[in-house]
């Protein structure tokens, strides 16, 4: 038996245990992940990754890796519903709507205008070897694939793991001052009494996972393609591209069908159902895995319990409508890396690290009950136009014909059923959910100024400086070089952003660097400064006056603001410090 000391122990392979090892190795934080698994991820799972994921992952140099080979926007800007990809009886091939989605088509300017780089489409079985890649390179031997924890123990001051080679069955232990949870919830937070809370499982679905060529029938440019069958409620479902070619190139597919009993087709019987559902009776198909999942819409009631904290889908499990969950878990263990690094620095005491719980937690409460609420909603739309799962087979014909019905009471049954689709903006053109969340108390001094109020459906992103949301974007310049306000920040340090007339605060933040041995950098942004708003872009949303100052933690949300100078800035940085480290 070997023995092996780190200052963090990460628990899972995944998407989010990937991140996280990358996130601290930025830090410079050591650490060892350990996964049972003998490589990454062999199913799609996850496909999007929003526009707040690909800001993080630009920040850490991962985004021009994904974008490689990530499906563009224009690739998949779109969500259509209709009753069969293919078939010539009078209902097949018939588009029922079709709407712009996460960022494509007409949403791109939005999108665009709130962030420096845009959403890009990536399943993990693509994703997770990429991040794989970035783990590896920058923690050389700290990756470990095909070993599992078998037991740990949380020792007050530290943990102890008993870490086993499935290959060889060889132990060791592992020493850590902190353990990550990033393995789904199988075994870390049961293991020290966190529990899942909400309401029962919800419904079971069924994924068949394919290669076929369908590329005469597919209509480009779609994320998420709903059909609705005429006769058989069991064959309504989506199909989803899956890469690793995309639009009319792609190879392989995931569908995934109604609810309905687990274990109810394999890989072979499931063939003629999706020849059925698609209406291509002759499709050449290979189907590489069925699987049966849980659609679940709960939330740990804790996410660190002594020196041991959960992310990702140990901390919340949600529908998969809005893309949340990947996304939300990913963004868990970038809050929490910084943190870990200020305490296994002595920058700061372990009290920092009871913050992720604070900040993250509301977060996901709310992006479980978002999905919760657009999944169940998605539902209530297919039974508003006659199609949802539960209209039976000998009605849903007669209503998709008074559907597509040219009189006018078609016409009234098709403007009703726009009006319903139009609703659905919150789940597929939800912006704000994307990159609006914020954070009501934790590692920051607020400023007694209330929140911007959210636009009911979260169609539209109101960027603001206020301490607890992420930095505003804007381009500006420096010696001719175009860059956004995000990139002035750093994972590794806070940053002070003031206008041109904040010369005492970036003063004070070089003294209050020395004291609390924190790394400050510090910029000025306006007419004489070094970094230029050609465009005016940043004195729209900064919110602070020439002389006023933003205080930017690590992870590019607002720690403080002060709109204008202060009397004595030297003090007030001092006490801004001891309260975010909690010295």
């Amino acid at each position: 038996m070997g023995a092996i000391e780190v200052p963090v122990l990460i628990v899972g392979g995944g998407g989010c245990g990937l991140s996280a090892s990358v996130f601290l190795s930025d830090q410079g934080v050591d650490h060892l992940l350990v996964e049972r698994h003998p490589d990454t991820s062999r199913i799609p799972k996850a496909h999007y990754l929003n526009q707040r994921t690909m800001e993080i992952f630009r920040r850490h140099g991962i985004a021009d890796d994904v974008f490689a080979e990530a499906a563009p926007l224009e690739l998949f800007g779109k969500v259509r519903w209709q009753t069969t990809l293919a078939g010539d009886g009078p209902m097949d091939r018939r588009l029922i709507h079709e709407m712009d989605a996460f960022g494509g088509g007409t949403l791109r300017e939005s999108y665009a205008k709130v962030g420096p780089v845009l959403p890009a489409k990536l399943p993990q079985m693509w994703l997770e070897p990429i991040l794989r890649r970035h783990a590896e390179q920058r923690g050389p031997g700290r990756v470990l694939f095909h070993h599992e924890v078998t037991a740990f123990s949380d020792e007050g001051d530290h943990v102890l793991a008993e870490i086993r080679d499935t290959e060889t069955g060889e132990t060791t232990t592992v020493k850590a001052q902190y353990l990550i949870g990033a393995d789904g919830g199988r075994m870390v937070g049961p293991a020290v009494g966190i529990r899942m809370e909400g309401p029962p499982s919800l419904v079971n679905t069924t994924t068949a996972y394919f290669s076929a060529d369908l590329s005469p029938w597919w209509e480009e440019g779609t994320l998420i393609t709903h059909f609705l069958s005429p006769e058989d409620p069991d064959l309504s479902s989506n199909l989803i591209e899956m890469g690793p070619s995309w639009g009319k190139a792609c190879e392989q597919w995931g569908l995934h069908f109604a609810p309905g009993p687990p274990g109810r087709w394999d890989t072979e019987t499931v063939i003629p159902r999706i020849r059925e559902l698609l209406g291509l009776p002759d499709l050449e198909v290979t189907v590489h895995k069925v699987t049966d999942w849980i659609v679940h819409a709960h939330l740990a009631d804790r996410y660190r319990v002594g020196r041991v904290l959960i992310a990702g889908d140990a901390a919340h499990r949600q529908p998969p409508a809005v893309g949340l969950g990947l996304n939300t878990g990913i963004q868990d263990v970038h809050n929490l890396a910084w943190k870990l690094a200020a305490v296994l620095s002595g920058r700061a005491p372990d009290s920092l690290i009871d913050t992720y719980e604070a900040e993250r937690r509301p977060v996901g409460r709310e992006n479980v009950d978002w999905a919760t609420s657009a999944a169940v909603h998605h539902q209530a739309l297919m039974d508003a136009i006659g199609l949802g799962h539960n209209v039976p087979a000998g009605r849903r014909g007669q209503r998709l014909a008074a559907y597509f019905d040219p009189s006018p009471l078609g016409d009234t049954v098709r403007t009703r059923a726009l009006e319903m689709f139009h609703t659905h903006r919150g789940g597929c053109q939800s912006l704000d959910m994307e990159v609006g969340f914020a954070y009501e108390q934790g590692a920051i001094v607020p400023d007694g100024s209330e929140p911007p109020a959210r636009v009911p459906m979260r169609d539209e992103h109101r960027p603001t400086s206020r301490p607890g949301h992420r930095l505003p974007h804007a381009w500006i310049t420096r010696d001719g070089e175009r860059l956004s306000t995000l990139d002035l920040t750093t994972p590794t340090a806070f940053t002070l952003i003031t206008g041109p007339q904040g010369t005492p605060w970036c003063e004070a933040a070089e003294k209050a660097a020395q004291k609390f041995s924190v790394p400050i950098s510090t910029v000025r942004i306006g007419t004489g400064a070094e970094f230029a708003d050609v465009d005016g872009g940043w004195e729209a949303v900064r919110q602070i006056t020439d002389a006023g100052a933003l205080l930017v933690r690590p992870d590019q949300h607002v720690a403080w603001r002060a709109t204008g100078t202060g009397e004595d800035p030297e003090q007030i940085l001092t006490e801004v410090f001891a309260a975010l480290l909690d010295r």
